[in-house]
């Protein structure tokens, strides 16, 4: 019976060990997960912007406000996979015209690397696509590398080189930059009087677009802090030559909306860091101490004897 403590000690160490590599090797990768039941709502401001206004004929200069509301569909999710809708609204604050531009985005990605999957009749305004690279978020752990991340406004993946480390409202991040060269994103047919040519009756005109979008990625959770997205979109006929702006513009997270991704940022940085790094040392020394009582104990015991 004098044997009991010691064994127990023994059984208890060796357990609090063992579930420290379960704690950081397995249950914190099960539980660190893109939420399947996402609800964000983030704001941006473009001041000084240009734009096409077909009602009025011209192109017009004029600060830009754009909401964007993120909903997850729990429906369908799964253990591997997250599914979100995405609902963009563009208004016009300077000449008073809201809804200038109403856009939406249905993506699905892994809810661990960010990496989009091809399911759920993922689309970008409601025609089909096909996603690749990064969708919303980084990867868990993000590296110091290039990156590729899917671009809307293009329908498909460029690359996102890593240019820096940074700090936002006091939060290490690291800085990506994503290029897009000149891509045609459509056609349309407009009055060719309302672009200066003397063609009657209606042309056709191609949307060219060209940006540079700046991510400021939270590297442990993946998640991006702040973002600076800067865009030409020109209309040219099909001769090539421009003959208006589409958009022009360079728009930013406000600065509340800055706040509140760092708050979030920083709740999943710590949660990450105590399920792979605080619980698992804690376990870990107090298995250590039990098999060490239970070595004390066990020379007591041969001692006495």
């Amino acid at each position: 019976m004098r044997r009991t403590p010691v064994l127990v000690l023994v059984a208890v160490g060796a357990f609090l060990v063992v579930l420290a590599g379960m704690v950081r090797f397995w249950a914190a990768d099960k539980i660190i997960a893109a939420p399947a039941a996402q609800y964000s709502v983030t704001k941006l401001q473009a001041p000084g912007a240009q734009y096409f206004s077909i009602a009025d004929g011209k192109v017009l200069t004029a600060d830009l406000s754009m909401l964007v509301t993120t909903r997850g569909d729990v429906k369908e999710a799964t253990d591997n996979r997250v599914v979100w809708d995405q609902f963009t609204v563009v208004d016009d604050v300077t000449n008073s015209k809201p809804q200038i531009s109403l856009s939406e985005r249905r993506s699905a990605f892994d809810r661990r690397t960010g990496v989009g999957v091809n399911c759920c009749g993922v689309s970008v305004d409601k025609e089909p696509v096909k996603l690749e690279g990064q969708i919303y978020l980084f990867p868990f752990g993000t590296e110091k590398k290039t990156y590729q991340v899917f671009n809307q406004t293009a329908k498909k993946a460029f690359d996102t080189t890593f240019v820096g480390e940074d700090t936002v409202n006091g939060l290490p991040v690291y800085k990506f930059q994503q290029v897009v060269p000149p891509t045609k994103v459509a056609t349309l047919t407009a009055p060719g009087s309302m672009f200066g040519v003397t063609q009657s009756g209606d042309i056709q005109l191609d949307r060219w677009y060209e940006g540079t979008d700046t991510y400021w990625v939270e590297p442990n959770s993946g998640a991006p802090v702040k973002q600076e997205v800067r865009r030409n979109e020109t209309l040219k006929t099909q001769d090539g030559v421009e003959r208006a702006k589409a958009l022009v513009a360079t728009a930013s997270f406000t600065p509340q909306t800055i706040t509140e991704m760092v708050r979030t940022a920083t709740d999943a940085k710590n949660q990450i860091t105590l399920l792979k790094t605080t619980i698992p040392i804690i376990l870990v020394v107090l298995g250590v101490v039990a098999l060490a009582l239970a070595v004390i104990l066990g020379r007591r015991r041969r001692e006495s004897e």
